[in-house]
């Protein structure tokens, strides 16, 4: 299969309401500044933001834009000269293009300091969510919140994001001023709050934590219906389960890096 078309994982069965449409789930992750096609040999002509948009598109045609929720999970930054020469304008100018419905942040987002960081998300039309990071007292405060509600297919989604640990990702210049908080336990709290108090029917973690992480935290976890992740660059052909805190499997999925695929998520 090559990898810029879209890749299909499957579809996920969860409790909410059977009258309303499906939710299709379309994520990237770890696009790192890749705005043309990639040029060698082996994988000429993938990876684009004209061929990931024209799979997003005909997704959005196919199913009803209001039944199709588009997250990133983070690193949409660095990785090619056009971040190098244009500072990120041009990855925020892409992610508006797209109409993304939420993003997290990645490391890689951090690597020209928390100020430059802030300038750049403010003109993002989309909500930008992180709950392990204390944002209160720095730039990004006001700008990234721990979640984010967003209505799709007759759903009421809560999504949470997860940063992975910028101390061992960010120079100590930039990560030395910045506060994390425990992953599982802001992930348990915020989940418990959309489920019981917000109602949300799905909640949703983006994170950018790593494979191996996000199979560690949804061991710890108990409302969490579905993880959507990033940083590890790995390619899933079809959806990781992992048992959850209260022994419900739990669909993890992450589609590898530079946006080689698109990968599509259906919820019954």
């Amino acid at each position: 299969m090559k990898r810029h078309l879209i890749i299909i994982i499957a579809a996920v069965v969860l409790a909410v309401a059977s009258c309303s449409p499906k939710l299709v789930i379309l994520h990237v992750n770890d696009t790192h500044s890749h705005l043309e096609p990639v040029r060698d040999t082996e994988k000429y002509g993938q990876a684009g933001i004209i061929e990931r948009g024209a799979i997003v598109d005909s997704v959005r045609r196919a199913r009803g834009e209001d039944n199709v929720l588009l997250v990133h999970a983070g690193d949409f930054n660095q990785g090619t000269s056009y971040y190098t020469q244009f500072g990120g304008e041009l990855e925020v100018e892409a992610v508006n293009a797209f109409r993304y419905d939420c993003i997290t942040l990645g490391n890689h987002e951090f690597d020209n300091g928390v100020e430059d960081l802030a300038a750049r998300l403010r003109k993002l039309n989309c909500p930008v969510v992180c709950a392990n990071l204390k944002v209160e007292g720095t730039a990004l405060e006001g700008i990234v919140k721990p979640y984010a509600i967003v209505n799709k297919a007759g759903k009421k989604i809560g999504i949470i994001g997860l940063a992975p640990d910028l101390s061992s990702n960010v120079s100590y210049e930039i990560s030395s001023k910045l506060v994390q908080y425990n992953s599982a336990e802001v992930t348990n709290r915020y989940a418990e709050y959309l489920k019981k108090e917000q109602g949300c029917d799905i909640v949703l973690l983006l994170s950018h934590l790593g494979l191996s992480d996000d199979i560690k935290l949804v061991r710890l976890t108990k409302d969490v219906d579905i993880v959507v992740g990033g940083h590890s660059h790995t390619f899933l052909d079809k959806i990781k389960y992992q048992t959850n805190a209260l022994g419900r499997r739990i669909p993890i999925v992450t589609d590898g890096c530079w946006g080689f695929g698109v990968g599509q998520l259906i919820v019954k």
